[in-house]
């Protein structure tokens, strides 16, 4: 009954989530032969006005540590997880709508002069999780599709650019599991040259009798499989909705967050950041709803006696997302290596937290220990100025950080 009721009102919630727009053909087909679509027309995005001078003023909100600096960066409306070019020209920004953004500082200032759409005379869906491969090629996943474009950063200026499936239309997830609610992918190409995808599964907890099929198709975990399709295993399981990963630089290993479950009181259960060593690890959703926390869905049972908790545990509610590993050479020392990630900002809390920036360093022990960054977009009467999202770095080591409240994207430097 529980379930019932909380499914209820979730999918009232997160309706507004969907597009009330004309379909746009989809030209998949002709830009795999490289015919031409016809499209001509780009959405490009207006970078000054009023709404610019407004979103500067709710900077003026944030602190952070001395030295650092928080600056606009692009108006992009919606704009949720980020991938920046290998060459640097462009960033691309997905959406959980209809939208991949092309931002593109060409005098190189530091602020972006061009937002536009990218590859206009396609038709996405909840196109979330762009990713690039070190040799350029860019994939971006969807709700039930993960596409590449081979020469992205460079033909990105024309409506038709070279696309072709990675994983066809309806072959990601079973068609019966396509969900409006933790739909939203990420991707990331891993040290051994595999893609990985977050699969969320679409429920506060699943019913027990959805459980062998999410475990097939490595719904509620992560998939690895070759940049070409083939090879498609599950690399994660007992993940409830992880919608932010990164590669140590140093080690190799995955690292992602993740979302933990509701209706359960303000102060429990916590979000997580896990620390994956081997595949086939199991983190512990839905016998646990987050850190050491039984779900009273599944309480009566025995949890998987390998279960891996957290190596941090998050604040309640805060809504971890993305999340990068520090490379740079632009910021202190002490954050070399480190982690930055992304608190989205509680939806059903009773005083609201979350809405920042999160350092998570890691000592020669491999013990994690996080604390806040930047500060700023929740108010003190509750209200959200901004709710970030994810973290991208810049070629000068500079970081960008997304909003999709705000629909912009912020870049935070240091010593400048």
């Amino acid at each position: 009954m529980v379930r019932s009721i909380f499914t209820t009102v979730a999918a009232t919630l997160f309706a507004t989530t969907a597009l009330a727009q004309a379909p746009v053909p989809d030209n998949l087909e002709k830009l795999s032969n490289f015919q031409s679509t016809g499209v001509t027309d780009f959405t490009v995005i207006e970078q000054g006005g009023k709404k610019a001078d407004n979103l500067r003023a709710i900077l003026e909100n944030i602190t952070l540590p001395e030295g650092f600096k928080i600056e606009l960066y692009a108006i992009v409306p919606d704009a949720r997880h980020m991938t920046v070019g290998p060459q640097g020209i462009v960033t691309f920004v997905g959406t959980r709508k209809t939208k991949v953004w092309a931002v593109t500082d060409r005098d190189k200032d530091r602020v972006a002069d061009e937002v536009k759409d990218f590859a206009p005379s396609l038709a996405f869906t909840i196109p979330n999780g762009p990713c690039f491969s070190p040799d350029g090629f860019l994939y971006i996943a969807e709700q039930n599709r993960v596409l590449v474009f081979p020469a992205a950063e460079f033909f990105y200026e024309s409506p038709d650019v070279a696309a072709f499936n990675v994983v066809k239309q309806g072959d990601l997830i079973p068609a019966s599991e396509e969900s409006f609610n933790h739909t939203a992918r990420v991707c990331k190409i891993g040290p051994d040259g595999k893609l990985y995808i977050t699969l969320g599964q679409p429920f506060n907890v699943p019913a027990e009798d959805k459980l062998d099929l999410y475990k097939k198709y490595g719904i509620g975990g992560i998939v690895r499989l070759n940049t070409d399709g083939t090879g498609r295993e599950v690399y994660t399981t007992g993940v409830r909705n992880s919608v932010g990963m990164d590669f140590d630089p140093d080690t190799g290993d995955l690292w992602f967050t993740d979302n933990q479950v509701d209706g359960m009181g303000d102060d429990i259960p916590p979000g997580e950041l896990n620390h994956q060593t081997a595949a086939g690890q199991n983190f512990g959703f839905p016998w646990y709803g987050g850190g050491s926390i039984r779900t009273n869905e599944y309480k009566g049972e025995e949890p998987p006696a390998d279960a891996v908790m957290p190596a941090v545990e998050m604040t309640a509610h805060a809504a971890d997302l993305g999340m990068e590993f520090y490379n740079g050479s632009m910021f202190p020392n002490e954050y070399k290596g480190a982690i930055f990630s992304a608190q989205h900002g509680s939806w059903n809390r009773t005083t609201p937290v979350g809405a920042r920036i999160m350092v998570t360093t890691i000592d020669e022990e491999g013990t994690a220990v996080s604390k806040p960054f930047a500060e700023g977009w929740l108010t003190k009467s509750g209200e959200y100025l901004g709710r970030p999202v994810d973290i991208a770095e810049l070629r000068d080591g500079s970081i960008l950080v997304s909003d999709d409240l705000a629909g912009a994207i912020y870049r935070i430097s240091y010593g400048e």
